[in-house]
């Protein structure tokens, strides 16, 4: 119920223009509490939110309190200090921000006693607690970020650090249980007192972050800038947790979530695709805040990632879990099978080694080898998708569309059963791990596909369209346009699109599965899709290239026989 009476409040208190807010769907408005919250929320709503702070300011910020890191540890590891930081520091300036309010706003109630205050501050205002630490001793402080910040010149700050951090999870079990990952920063080996300090001191200079003063769009934004920031800098580790975000934006454009559906990512890394989807069903005018969202990871640390950047973008109705998904999957239904859900997204790790299963009900098709976990998360996926509308997007190498052995077995049974439904060819160098070209899988439940795409895959070739950037290849807005459209074109009798130009370029073909099963269910987008032009070209431009350097041998051969002969040395001439 509190929960619902925050909701009225951040309603009342809102500007007009804030379209993602949270209204209980039921609500009972005879409620004293609500009364009560009604009461606060119009008292609140006749001061003016200052709403100062731009995007760039606040990035800027944060960038020079990450920076402080350089002299202690390389790139790929600020995300370990900066986030934790970042979201304690957040808590505490919301938490205060509201404790504030909850002053002002009840200046003239009298003979409250602690107990009572206490009941109506975290009923009507707070959401989370920032609990003491050391209670009833002289050390005794409040877990916040003022309170420790007030210490960093004295011995001992990484524990002071580290404790305030576990009792805000240890305070809400319910909402920040495990939250902070493993916390190793925090020790004098690894990090310094001067250089947490220095951390800890540049980042107090940005603005107060709760919601009186900047919106949750720029606080979700920082972070997502940070993510990228430090993926950008840190090579083949950022693929850990970070998929590039027009990647994802292209594959929830296609599976298109629709308000109170469940998303799952099984692989969540950073937790980007499950943001993506709500902030997709937002800028359609949807309510993004009705997703279910769910997330598992196995790395705990990136986990806690996850978890800050979905608090960040104000999506509460979250679940993030720890544990190898194809060994131990955290969603279960009662009767325990894997839970099921409306969308499922994901970039797992490619070719994963991993222990296959033994009389696992996932395996759909047969058991995925040891060498490669490709198609065993995809057969988790299959089995994760909701019977009656379930759909599943996924990223992979092009090596599950051919490859032979058990993933053939497996992909035999994936086109018999008519769930596939379309494959999509990326260019190479998208990615942060890995320079090879990758592919989107895109599955339906069964029985579930449009009658226009049963017994066929639409092949889309894209990897053509992209544009050079520093350290690799993005795909840029008309890009995820033009494949988002040839996804939804119509083809005729001989899957051709009926609109050649309406893709921007781009090549795409629905191939029967009568014609797949000849090519021995082959996969590969060459097979299907003929670029004849493009062929053509680089055949020509091969042509020119060899006849340049036969010219140059040429000319280097007559140089070497004249000097030779001008030496006196005979019997190199033909």
């Amino acid at each position: 119920m509190a929960g619902d009476t925050r909701g009225i409040l951040r309603l009342l208190r809102s500007p007009a223009a804030q379209t993602d807010v949270r209204m209980p769907d039921t609500a009972e408005p005879f409620d004293q509490r609500y009364y009560c919250g009604l009461r606060v929320a119009f008292s609140r709503a006749r001061t003016p939110r200052l709403m100062a702070v731009t995007q760039q300011e606040i990035e800027n910020r944060l960038w020079d309190a990450a920076d402080e890191l350089r002299v202690a540890m390389p790139e790929a590891q600020y995300s370990s200090v900066v986030f934790p930081l970042m979201f304690w520091k957040y808590l505490s300036d919301t938490w205060e921000h509201q404790h504030q309010e909850f002053l002002a706003d009840n200046q003239g109630l009298d003979g409250l006693s602690a107990e009572e205050a206490h009941e109506i501050e975290y009923r009507d205002y707070q959401s989370f607690e920032i609990p003491l630490i050391y209670p009833g001793t002289v050390r005794e402080r409040r877990a916040s970020w003022t309170s420790i910040l007030a210490t960093v010149t004295q011995p001992g700050l990484g524990q002071r650090v580290r404790a305030s951090l576990q009792a805000i999870e240890t305070a809400n079990p319910d909402k920040f249980s495990r939250l902070f990952g493993s916390m190793t920063w925090t020790s004098e080996e690894v990090l310094s007192r001067e250089v947490l300090a220095a951390v800890m001191q540049a980042m107090d200079r940005t603005p107060k972050m709760h919601e009186g003063n900047m919106s949750h769009d720029v606080l979700g934004g920082a972070y997502e800038y940070l993510l990228k920031r430090f993926s950008d800098g840190s090579g083949t580790r950022a693929g850990q947790f970070f998929t590039p975000r027009e990647v994802v934006e292209l594959i929830v454009e296609v599976l298109d979530p629709k308000n109170f559906e469940s998303v799952y990512d099984p692989t969540c890394g950073s937790g980007g695709m499950l943001i993506a989807s709500a902030n997709l069903l937002k800028a359609r005018g949807g309510r993004g805040y009705t997703l279910r969202l769910h997330g598992q990871e196995a790395v705990p640390d990136t986990a806690g990632v996850a978890r800050m950047n979905l608090f960040m973008h104000n999506l509460t109705q979250f679940q993030v879990e720890v544990g190898d998904t194809l060994k131990d999957p955290r969603f279960k239904k009662p009767d325990g099978s894997v839970a099921q859900f409306d969308v499922i997204v994901a970039n797992p790790p490619y070719s994963l080694k991993w222990k296959p299963w033994t009389n696992d009900p996932r395996a759909l098709g047969g058991v995925a080898p040891q060498s490669s976990a490709d198609w065993a998360f995809v057969q988790h996926m299959i089995a994760s998708m909701d019977p009656k509308k379930g759909r599943a997007g996924v990223v992979l190498p092009h090596g599950v569309l051919f490859r032979g052995g058990q993933e053939a077995a497996i992909r035999q049974r994936v086109l018999d059963d008519d769930l596939l439904e379309a494959v999509i060819g990326l260019p190479a160098n998208l990615f942060y791990n890995t320079s090879i070209p990758t592919a989107i899988l895109v599955f339906r439940a069964p029985g579930t596909k449009a009658p226009k795409r049963k017994d066929g895959v639409l092949f889309i070739d894209a990897s053509k369209r992209f544009t050079k950037a520093k350290n690799r290849n993005i795909l840029t807005d008309a890009d995820i346009a033009d494949v988002v459209t040839a996804y939804h074109s119509s083809f005729d009798a001989d899957g051709n699109p009926a609109d050649p130009d309406g893709e921007g370029g781009l090549s795409a073909r629905f191939v029967p599965t009568t014609e797949i099963v000849a090519n021995g269910y082959d996969l590969n987008i060459g097979r299907y899709i003929k670029q004849a032009a493009a062929e053509q070209e680089d055949l020509g431009t091969l042509i020119k290239a060899y006849n340049i350097a036969r010219a140059e041998r040429q000319k280097a051969e007559q140089r070497m026989l004249a000097v030779l002969a001008a030496a006196g040395i005979e019997g190199f001439d033909e």
